[in-house]
């Protein structure tokens, strides 16, 4: 499934996946609660709520 990883100072604050069908995304999928962000934070740095 393709999408993105946003972060800032190597911690996650969104990850977006995306479904295509028939060359159209249809739905998205945003995940900014950072306990569940915790499997893309890079090692050493922790998932931080963001401040705005």
């Amino acid at each position: 499934m393709p999408g993105l990883v946003a972060q800032r100072a190597g911690v996650a604050l969104t990850v977006a996946a995306f479904d295509v069908s028939d060359g159209r995304v249809t739905p998205i999928w945003v995940v900014r609660n950072p306990e569940k962000l915790r499997a893309w934070a890079r090692e050493g740095v922790e998932v931080r709520e963001s401040s705005g």
